[in-house]
């Protein structure tokens, strides 16, 4: 157990000195990095959600006339229930605009951090590892994978009785 922790300590202590010394060497492309994963994340409902309404209560603390006016416009209630399909508001825009801002600005970060030739090939090895896997998986694995073992093993069994 002991060695457990002090591998899981110096795992976190060489994460922190490479993320470390990449930012001493592209302080860019960190800050591009974060803005692309904030910017998949707001894709997520709960997560674009959440961060709405966090950043309008952290706003409010400070501004409460500005916080008001981050707050996502009425919907129309039809009948006593509201539409099934509600857009995503986050800071009172839609969500999409948050999302083509992070992306252009991280693009922006990419391109002059002279990382983006590194984002596209890691982006192209994803989609690689994502086409194999799926092409080589198949619905219940596991059965098959029991069923070629038992084969095996009946005629390992009749090549030692020879």
């Amino acid at each position: 157990m002991q060695s457990l922790l002090v591998n899981f300590l110096l795992l976190l202590l060489r994460i922190s000195l490479n993320l470390g010394l990449g930012f001493l060497r592209r302080p860019l492309a960190i800050l591009a990095a974060i803005l692309t994963a904030l910017s998949i994340a707001f894709l997520n409902d709960s997560f674009a959600s959440t961060f709405s309404e966090k950043v309008t209560r952290t706003v409010r603390q400070f501004s409460p006339h500005l916080a008001a006016k981050m707050r996502p416009p009425f919907s129309p209630v039809i009948r006593g229930r509201p539409s099934a399909k509600r857009a995503i508001y986050i800071c009172g825009r839609p969500r999409w605009v948050f999302i083509f801002i992070f992306s252009s600005v991280s693009f922006i970060l990419w391109y002059v951090s002279c990382g983006l030739l590194t984002v596209l090939w890691a982006l192209a090895i994803a989609l690689l590892a994502t086409v194999l896997h799926a092409s080589f998986r198949t619905p219940n694995l596991k059965a098959r994978l029991n069923t070629f073992r038992e084969e095996f093993r009946e005629v390992w069994r009749n090549y030692s009785e020879l």
